[in-house]
Parts: structure tokens; sequence; C-alpha cells
């Protein structure tokens, strides 16, 4: 049946070709330009394959070249193949000199996980505009045609014959045939215009035996294996800070970005509830090279009253509560080469639009716009706070206010903000096999391994509520600690196989809402992207579906291409 449906293809494309019309037709076709599908195209090119990588927007890369540049790694030795190529080439470019033009390189000190051990081979943090040239030098020596600002056309762009892709088109009405489609997106959008089972936000613990999941809002479970860290604590507010429009009057209606009616739910149930969304700044506080905040035009005090409000609440020495980074400032500053930063969320208050994302894995191209607009209208108007609002204390403002955007980041037209919103999660596919927290613990491991998890189950804050005292809290967040490595199943990014035959999805993954926080690292999403194309080539080959290859060979293949898929558990 599968060679019959192959001769089909192959005569319609003879068809086309009689009429002499373009046919763009490939081996595999990527959809979704971030570091997995940069990958996911490398690796097919490298296979000898021909392959197509499809980009919505203007820039390839992803978060990768978006701001997220202090990586989350968990472990560099179970990261191999491109992956660790990539960050070997991000290590040749910053041994050249003249790539160091805001500081000397031996001024450069970085730190925590990602820092770089004298010896290394690689270099684990970097400027966005560091990666999008090591990227596109990868690319430029693979024969792989690339496509900017094509958008699938998500209601009705997928053909499918039985249970295969044929082909996919945009809203352009350009359509693209392939023997292998690869949804390499961070919101899984071809994986649901194909029919793939997916889910959105959270599974209660009960559906699969975990203790992490669902609303983690009224209790600290001290038996099971986390606990309240000092930074899962700093990312809540100070006691006592009130919610209400008017303090202590409830008929006054809540403050901006409650949901929900400011309920926190059933600890343990699951919701709709996604975690945070954010950018990732890249900051400076280089003066030839700052663009400091400004004021948006927007701008809406009320907003911020919850920000003021923690501040207030805050009594005694607030530097014992904050005695770490900043202090009193709600970020975590990593520096970042050439006298810049990665920019993430830290306390109750902070870049983390929390509540505001539920609607975007679903949403229409305009409706996510809207909401990508409101993200950074919250972050904009939130760094000008910070930096000048009176109502912040002035050793806040003192510190926010030397720091700005980049000039030369993100093109001269950006002001120093990126286009790419942290998708932390959007939809996660539901096939055949589901990663769960046992997974990550190695309570279950899989015999499939295309690649390793390593870093902690990581959940940003979800939804603001108000707590039984009438006070505000956020809830959400859950830092739990992975022990080891654990090996990610081949079946997590493959459908089940009445719904798709010839689909992978290296980031979508198939994965429950506190496994995704764990899988969910740009170099595992590499590593996935590359273990993708590399069963996508061989069910060509072999003529099967992506769930009929046979793993003894995909595993041969990914360990010559120096997959790490296997290690010593101490």
């Amino acid at each position: 049946m599968m060679k019959i449906l192959l001769t089909s293809f192959f005569i319609a494309f003879f068809i086309f070709n009689s009429f002499g019309q373009k046919v763009n037709s490939y081996d595999v076709v990527v959809y979704g330009g971030t570091s997995a599908g940069i990958v996911a195209a490398i690796q097919t090119s490298r296979m000898g394959k021909s392959v197509v990588l499809i980009e919505s927007t203007d820039r390839l890369g992803g978060l990768t070249t978006g701001g997220l540049g202090q990586t989350d790694i968990g472990n560099k030795h179970v990261i191999g193949g491109i992956s660790r190529e990539f960050y070997q080439n991000i290590r040749s470019y910053y041994d050249i000199p003249e790539n160091w033009k805001w500081q000397f390189k031996e001024e450069y000190m970085d730190s925590g996980q990602t820092k770089t051990i004298k010896g290394e081979d690689a270099m684990w943090t970097f400027e966005p505009s560091a990666a999008l040239k090591v990227y596109q030098l990868m690319l430029k020596s693979e024969d792989i045609d690339i496509i900017y600002r094509e958008r699938l056309n998500r209601e009705t762009g997928v053909s499918k014959i039985g249970g295969r892709i044929v082909s996919i088109e945009m809203e352009s009405g350009t359509k693209y045939y392939g023997k292998m489609f690869i949804d390499a997106t961070y919101e899984g959008d071809l994986m649901a215009a194909s029919g793939v089972s997916y889910r959105i936000g959270r599974e209660s613990n009960e559906e699969y035996g975990e203790t992490l999941n669902g609303v983690q809002a009224n209790r600290i479970n001290r038996t099971l294996k986390w606990t309240l860290s000092r930074n899962a604590y700093n990312h809540n507010f100070i006691d006592k800070v009130d919610p209400y429009v008017i303090k202590g009057d409830p008929s006054s209606g809540l403050l901006p970005y409650f949901v929900e009616g400011g309920k926190p739910g059933v600890d343990g149930s699951g919701d709709k509830g996604i975690q945070a969304y954010c950018f990732r700044m890249t900051l400076t506080n280089h003066p030839e090279n700052r663009i400091p905040f400004e004021k948006p035009d927007n701008y809406e005090e009320i907003n911020y009253e919850l920000l003021f409000r923690n501040y207030e609440a805050a009594v005694g020495p607030i530097e014992e509560m904050y005695d770490y980074g900043d202090k009193l400032v709600p970020w975590i500053n990593s520096p970042m080469p050439n006298k810049k930063t990665d920019t993430n969320n830290q306390k109750g208050f902070s870049t983390d639009f929390i509540g505001q994302n539920y609607d975007y894995p679903e949403a229409s191209y305009e409706e996510r716009e809207k909401i990508v607009q409101a993200h950074l209208d919250y972050q904009q108007g939130l760094m000008w706070t910070l930096a000048y609002h009176s109502r912040i204390p002035k050793k806040v403002r003192d510190i926010v206010s030397t720091w700005g955007t980049c000039k030369d980041e993100y093109g001269p037209e950006s002001d120093g903000w990126q286009h790419q919103l942290y998708i932390r999660e959007a939809r996660r596919m539901k096939s055949d096999y589901v990663m769960t927290q046992k997974n990550c613990e190695r309570i279950e491991v899989v015999e499939d391994a295309i690649g390793f998890g390593a870093y902690g189950m990581d959940s940003h804050h979800v939804k603001r509520y108000v707590d039984a005292n009438g006070y505000v809290q956020n809830e959400g967040n859950v830092e739990a600690s992975v022990a080891n490595p654990y090996p990610i199943s081949y079946r997590s990014i493959i459908p089940k196989k009445k719904e798709c035959e010839n689909l992978l999805v290296p980031v979508c993954v198939s994965a429950t809402h506190i496994a995704f926080g764990s899988i969910r690292m740009e170099p595992v999403f590499m590593v996935l992207g590359q273990s993708a194309a590399t069963a996508a080539c061989h069910a060509i080959d072999q003529q099967k579906s992506v769930q009929e290859i046979d793993y003894a060979t995909l595993r041969e293949k990914l360990l010559i291409d120096k997959q790490v898929l296997e290690i010593e558990i101490k």
C-alpha cells in the first residue's frame, strides 16, 4: 500500500510538471525556522536529501537568536551532534578578536550552569547576533532552500492522502510537496492542522501518576522530590500585598492581570493554564550602545500598581530577603559577551506576563500578533517604570536606568527589542508515548532514546490569584531538580500512526506539562531536530512510515553522527 501511495505521489508531480508549472517538491519539508528546524534541515542536507526550511518571519533561529543567550542545559555532556557543533562554532566565533567590539575577551566573565570551563571545546553564552551569524554560516555550506515570511494556511493548507501529508499550502497560495514533514514551530501549527492529537494546559497529577503537575497553589509538600527554594520564594510577592483597586475593598474590583476571578484552583488538578511568556531582553549598560528605556504611548500606571505595592509591603531590611543578584531589581541579568545581558524574569512582579497567554496556542495569526504586542507593551512599560517612576525605590531606579536595549541587536528599526516572544509552552502532541515526570526522575526509562533531557522540571508561574487571607499570590512555579540525564523516546516525536505517517514533531513533543518543562530547552530541541531529520530520511529510504522504521538502524546512524544516546549513571 505504501508503494502505491508513493507512486501516485510521483505521478501527481509529473502531471504538474507537464503543464510547465513550477513544483516545490522535496524529500523533507521543515516548517519552522527555530533552532530545531535549522538543525533538522542541516541534517537532511547532510544525508543527501532535498529539503526546504520555511520560516514565517524574516529571522531564523527562534529563541536562540531571539535573546536566549544564557543556554539552559542541565548537563553539557549529553549535548551532542549538530547541537554541540553549534556551540563549538560559537566558541570559534568569539575566538576572533574582531568580534569583541565593546570589551576585550579577557574582560568577559560568564557564570552559572553555562560557564565555559577552561579547556572546553564549546561556549554556551552568546549574543543573539552572534548566534544568527553562526547559523547562517552553518546553513551556507548546505544545500537547503530557505523560505522567509511564509505562514501555513492553518484552516485548509494541509493536504493528505490516507494517513500521509502530500503537501502544505501557505497563506500566499504557494504549495510545498514532500515525502516527509517536520513541524519545528513552537506552536505546533502544522501538527494541529494535520489532525494530530494534542493538548494545551496542565494535566492533573492523577492522570499520569505525577506529583508536580496541575495547580500548585496552596501547599508545600516536602515529601515530594522538591522543596520551595529561595529562588522559588523570590518568584512570589512579599507578604500582604493587597489585590484590590481600592485597598481593602473587594467591591472595587481586582487590579489588572488576575485570571479566573482571582481563584487559585484545587491543588493537583488540571486546567487550561500554560506557563508565562516574556521577552528575554538583550540589555547593555555601555553608553555608546545603549538605548534608554522609553515610556510606551499607551502606558497606564494602574497596570503596575501591584509592583508598587510589592515594594511598599516590604518591611525591615529588604536586602536580607533578596540577598543575591541585583537585590531589589526584579530580574536575572546574566552577562553575555560585549557588555550585554540575557535578562529573565525574577520575583513576584517581573517580565513574565502571568496568565495573559492562555489563548495564544489556538489563536489566529492576527490574534497572536495582538497577544505578542500586549506582552511587548507590558514589558516596555515595566522597564520604564523600574527605571524612572517615582514610586519605585531610588536604589532600583539608579540601577535599572543605567541599562537599556542594544543599538546593534535586532535591526536598526527595532529599538533593540526582539520580535520573538519566549513561547515556553503551547500545544503538546499526544502520541502513543507521553513523556512524564516518571521519565524525568528515571522511574521509567525508555529504550528508544533519540537524545537526553537533563534540565530541571521548570515551570514558570501560570496564574495570579487572591489567597484565603485576601492577598496576592502567584501560582504555578515549579523548580524540581533532575538528578541524572534521562532518555527521550522516539515515540514522543511521532504521532499515532492512524493520525499521520510522515510527520515528526521535535519541539511540541508528546509530554505532560511538567515533563515538557524539562525537555523544552534549545540545545535539546536541536538534538531532537537532528534525530527527527535522521528518522525522516530513513523512512524515505526504507519506504516506511515514521512509526515503522527500524530503530536499531536509526540508533546506529545517530551514534555515527555523534548524538549522545547512552550515559553512565553514578
